[in-house]
C-alpha cells in the first residue's frame, strides 16, 4: 500500500540519482510481470501461479526494499516469505537511497538467476517507474550531486517545495506540468538536473527506448468496478491501524531521528503517519488522508498501467478469469499455455 509516488514523468530516471550508462538493452527472457495498483492482490495472485510452477518470485514496490517498513507496505509476513520468499525485499535500510537503476539492476541479475536455476521469473508490484525502466531503459542523465542535493532541501525547508516547483516550472513549463508541487522527490531531481547541466531536464529525456521484454506476458490486476477496489484499499488500510503502523512508525522515527528527511520517508501512509505523531493532524484527519492518499496513488498507478503495451487486465474479484480487449478467457489456462510456449513442461 505505502509504494513511494509514481506521480509526474512516464520515464522514469528523473527520480534517479545514477548513472544508466551501466544499463544496457539487452532482451530478456520470458517473464510474466503481474502489475496493479496497491491493494489489487497482486501477492495474492503470484503466490497462486508459484503453487504451479517451479518460480523466483521478484518484487517491484519500492517501499518493500526497507527493511523496518512493513506495516505500512502490506509487506508479506515472515511466515508467507518463508513459503514464498521473494527477491528485492528488505535489501535497504530505511536511510539508504535505492533508485530505477538500481532496481534495473537487480532485477535483471534476478531474472537471469531464476533461468538459470529452471525457475519462472514472476516480477510482482505496482512502482510503474521500476517496470517502465526495466522494459524500456533509462535516459542518460547526470549522477546525483550531495551538495547541490543539499543545497536544495536547505531551500526548501526555507521557502518550501510549492516555491521550489514554481521555481521548476519557470525553467522547464512542460516538467513542471508533469511533476505534481507536493512530489519533493522529483522536484529535486528535475531542479538538480539543470543545475548541472545547464539545461531543461525535459531536453534531456528521449522517451521509451526499445522494448526489452517483448516475450513477457504483462497482467494487470485490478478491480474492474473502481468503488470495489476503494473497498480494497480502505480494508487495508484499516488492517494496518490494528497491526501497528503508528508503533512502526514511531519505532522508525526512534532509530532514524531524521526519518522524515529520508527517501522511505516519501511512502504513502508513512507521510500522513509522522504528521499524525508530529501533532500536526488529529486522528479522524489521518484516518481520512491515508486512505485518499493511497486511493489517488492507486490512480496514478492505473493511469500509467493504461500505457503499458501489450498487457492483459485481470480481475481478482473473479480469479478463474480475465479480460483482454473486453473479451473474457481462462486466465490461467491462458497463462499455462504462454509458459508452456516460453519453457516447455517446468
Amino acid at each position: 500500500m505505502a509504494e513511494a509516488s509514481d506521480r509526474g514523468l512516464s520515464h522514469s530516471s528523473v527520480n534517479d540519482g545514477k548513472s544508466s550508462t551501466a544499463v544496457d538493452h539487452e532482451r530478456l527472457p520470458p517473464t510474466l510481470v503481474i502489475a496493479g495498483p496497491t491493494a489489487a492482490g497482486k501477492t495474492e495472485i503470484a503466490m497462486r501461479l508459484a503453487d504451479q510452477w517451479p518460480a523466483e518470485l521478484i518484487s517491484a514496490d519500492s517501499a518493500q526494499v526497507y527493511r523496518g517498513l512493513d506495516v505500512g507496505t502490506a509487506k508479506p509476513d515472515v511466515e508467507t516469505l518463508r513459503h514464498y520468499p521473494h527477491a528485492l525485499i528488505d535489501i535497504r535500510e530505511p536511510d539508504q537511497a535505492y533508485s530505477a537503476a538500481d532496481f534495473v539492476d537487480d532485477a535483471t541479475q534476478r531474472i537471469h538467476f531464476a533461468r538459470q536455476h529452471g525457475r519462472i521469473p514472476i516480477l510482482v508490484g505496482g512502482t510503474t517507474l521500476y517496470l517502465n525502466a526495466l522494459r524500456y531503459g533509462l535516459d542518460r542523465l547526470p549522477p546525483a550531486n550531495e551538495s547541490i542535493r543539499a543545497a536544495l532541501s536547505k531551500r526548501a525547508a526555507d521557502l518550501g517545495w510549492k516555491a521550489l516547483h514554481r521555481e521548476l516550472s519557470q525553467l522547464d513549463p512542460d516538467l513542471g506540468r508533469q511533476i505534481g508541487p507536493n512530489d519533493p522527490q522529483r522536484i529535486q531531481r528535475a531542479l538538480e538536473i539543470h543545475q548541472i547541466t545547464g539545461r531543461k531536464p525535459s531536453d534531456l529525456m528521449t522517451g521509451r527506448g526499445e522494448d526489452r521484454m517483448p516475450d513477457s506476458l504483462f497482467l494487470v490486476i485490478t478491480c474492474a468496478d473502481r468503488e470495489v477496489l476503494h473497498s480494497r484499499i480502505n480494508r487495508r488500510w484499516e488492517q494496518m491501524q490494528a497491526l501497528g503502523l503508528v508503533d512502526e512508525v514511531r519505532g522508525l522515527i526512534t532509530r532514524f531521528p531524521d526519518f522524515a528527511d529520508l527517501p522511505a520517508f516519501r511512502a504513502v501512509g508513512y507521510r500522513q503517519t509522522i504528521d499524525y505523531l508530529d501533532g500536526r493532524i488529529r486522528h479522524a484527519e489521518w484516518v481520512a488522508k491515508g486512505a485518499a492518499a493511497t486511493r489517488q496513488l492507486a490512480k496514478r498507478q492505473l493511469t500509467a498501467l493504461r500505457q503499458f503495451g501489450r498487457s492483459r487486465w485481470y480481475d481478482p474479484e473473479f480469479v478463474d478469469t480475465m479480460e483482454a480487449n473486453r473479451l473474457k478467457s481462462n486466465g490461467f489456462a491462458l497463462i499455462n499455455k504462454r509458459v508452456g510456449e516460453w519453457y516447455g513442461n517446468v
